[in-house]
């Protein structure tokens, strides 16, 4: 080998700081020649090893870039503060941005080259369910993943242009190229979800089950049930004003109370410890303030539900049952001996303001068909024994969960013979017959998927049955991690720029929270920057450095984001949310969230007091 030129170099590295180092570059003595004609030449291994190709950063610092970045969610700034704080060297935000780029094109190609490890892994397990889902922010930004759900192992993720079977099927055939057939699909219930698991299964010539999500299926049923009837509700709400009036009601008397309004506040704490069968309301500001703290318990009905989202929460029809107990309430404090005038005529403001719920008719029907149907989806929910919210630790043995799901089977297919026998088939009950159709109708169409869970694992060593989680909220929660840190990072509660920018192998970087994941990726996230560095080191024997890209070949769909730019569907909540925030300051949420107001507010409209006419 001969000397074909030296080469000075400045570079960074979290081991060495800031360097200088000059490299020798030797050539073929003989000149020789790849097969398009550049001289082979070879590298000193020492810098090959710490620092990536065409740039003056080692791979360490872009491997800590990388998971600072998407590990730790944290902003450009504060990874560049943390580099100059522990390591003494000052990176542009531009160069933070491209580096956590190159940290995920680096990622996913280490994945790939991974796979047939990967692979043995799982076929060890004796298989792998597939979970298939796809997320986005406001139809932009459409990402798709593959997901292993015994391990937890994001398989593959892809940007697509919209979520359509032609753009999932060719995935889904990635996926299983690498990482072997699974052994059962669970997804949601899109049409061109189930199309394209449909076609992946015969294109493959497995016979495996394509399941459907359970939490998918009861939410769609529950939209079908309600959303028409709760958007309703939610229009009759805005169009009798009673949001806006509540909330100008808030703000005007909180306004008026003025540098009273501490003084206010400990006397409605005062009230609420007192006689909760005293009706009569304080006089002066405290009474005020008692009216106030009413009108805001009806602006807090989201407290009532459960965070699971419509339609398992129904957020308007919770708003109408408070409206109803404060009027009633209302009416049994205007009723009680008073004195004081300005506290009766903010009561009958406050009447006023919730009076057109009852007086209104068009209230009534809306109402009463929800909570037909709430009952209806709680009926269906209890047989599928289904908690988006499981409570923490509640596992059972596998022996349990198979007899539990044939319990479940059994149930349904029980709950469907008696909703054909209970709907009417002729005569006034035609919004009833509706409703049972719409679940039928469901039950019949996905029924199907929504049983096989039972996979029979065959290893080296043993023989036994495994389940397929019920549900897709594996990759639901997935999501909801992710678009946590995104948010996080950006300061943006809507991520619509940010998920149309993300690049999709953003979702595998997760995979490094996961011990059985990283040590066959790399042993340790410490021996990440030198597992990278090989992967320049194996391209760099196959081709010549000068003509070389930083990544092996056959890294898969990279979607490069323009990295230098930079988790429940409730239905029309918008007028809700802002007047909530605006009439309910921080300092009022111990008062009209306490025990003692609803049990105030029970005590009174137990009291039957008459109805009350406006003068």
């Amino acid at each position: 080998m001969n000397v074909l030129k030296t080469l000075p170099h400045q570079g960074q590295t979290l081991a060495h700081g800031p360097f200088e180092v000059t490299e020798t570059i030797h050539v073929c003595a003989r000149r020789c020649e790849d097969d398009r004609g550049r001289l082979i030449t070879m590298r000193q291994p020492e810098v090959t090893q710490i620092l990536m190709p065409r740039r003056q950063v080692g791979y360490d610092v872009m491997t800590s870039i990388g998971l600072r970045r998407f590990l730790e969610a944290k902003q450009r700034e504060e990874i560049q503060t943390d580099l100059q704080n522990e390591y003494g060297f000052t990176l542009s935000t531009g160069q933070i941005s491209k580096l956590s780029g190159q940290f995920l094109e680096y990622l996913e190609a280490l994945h790939v080259a991974r796979a047939p490890a990967l692979a043995q892994a799982l076929a060890k397990d004796g298989g792998w369910p597939l979970h298939i889902d796809a997320t986005g922010e406001d139809g932009r930004g459409t990402l798709f993943a593959a997901y292993a759900g015994w391990r937890g192992w994001v398989l593959g993720a892809w940007k697509i242009p919209t979520e359509r079977a032609d753009a999932i099927l060719p995935r889904l055939m990635r996926t299983a190229d690498l990482f072997g057939d699974p052994c059962a699909i669970m997804r949601d219930l899109g049409k061109a979800v189930i199309e394209a698991a449909q076609d992946f299964v015969a294109k493959r010539g497995l016979q495996i089950p394509i399941l459907g999500c359970h939490f998918h299926f009861l939410r769609d049923v529950g939209k079908d049930l309600l959303t028409k009837w709760h958007n309703e509700l939610r229009a009759l709400f805005s169009r009798f004003h009673v949001t806006r009036r509540l909330g100008t009601l808030v703000r005007d008397v909180g306004r008026g109370l003025g540098i009273k309004i501490d003084q206010a506040r400990e006397g409605v704490r005062q009230w609420l410890c007192g006689p909760v069968d005293n009706l009569q309301l304080p006089d002066g500001p405290e009474g005020i303030a008692v009216v106030r703290a009413l009108a805001q318990w009806c602006l807090d009905f989201r407290h009532d539900g459960n965070k699971q989202g419509f339609p398992f929460d129904q957020p308007y029809l919770d708003f109408y049952q408070r409206c109803s107990r404060a009027l009633r309430a209302v009416e049994a404090h205007l009723w009680a001996p008073w004195s004081d005038t300005q506290v009766r005529g903010a009561l009958e403001r406050l009447h006023g303001a919730l009076e057109p719920i009852r007086s209104e008719l068009p209230f009534q029907q809306p109402v009463s068909i929800l909570k037909e149907r709430v009952e209806l989806l709680d009926e269906l929910r209890r047989a599928l024994r289904l908690h988006v919210k499981p409570e923490p630790g509640s596992t059972q043995s596998p022996d349990n969960q198979v007899a539990e799901l044939r319990d479940i089977k059994a149930e349904i297919e029980g709950f469907t013979a008696r909703l054909r026998e209970r709907r009417p088939e002729r005569g006034p009950a035609q919004r009833t017959r509706e409703a049972i159709d719409i679940v039928v109708d469901h039950l019949d169409r996905h029924g199907p998927s929504l049983w096989g869970h039972e996979v029979a694992l065959v290893t080296s060593d043993r023989k036994a049955v495994r389940l397929v989680a019920r549900t897709n909220l594996i990759l639901e929660r997935f999501w909801h991690v992710m678009k946590h840190h995104e948010r996080r990072r950006s300061g943006r509660k809507v991520l619509s720029y940010d998920f149309e920018n993300l690049p999709a192998a953003a979702a595998l970087a997760y995979n490094l929270t996961r011990p059985d994941y990283v040590e066959i990726l790399c042993g340790t996230l410490d021996q990440l920057a030198p597992a990278f560095a090989e992967l320049d080191a194996e391209r760099r024997r196959v081709r010549p450095p000068d003509a070389q890209p930083a990544l092996p070949a056959g890294s898969g769909d990279v979607e490069r984001a323009a990295a230098d730019n930079a988790l429940h569907d409730d239905v029309g909540t918008d007028d809700i949310v802002t007047t909530a925030s605006a009439s309910m300051p921080v300092e009022d949420r111990p008062i009209f969230r306490a025990k003692a107001m609803d049990a105030r507010v029970s005590r009174a409209v137990a009291s039957r007091a008459p109805r009350w006419s406006s003068p």
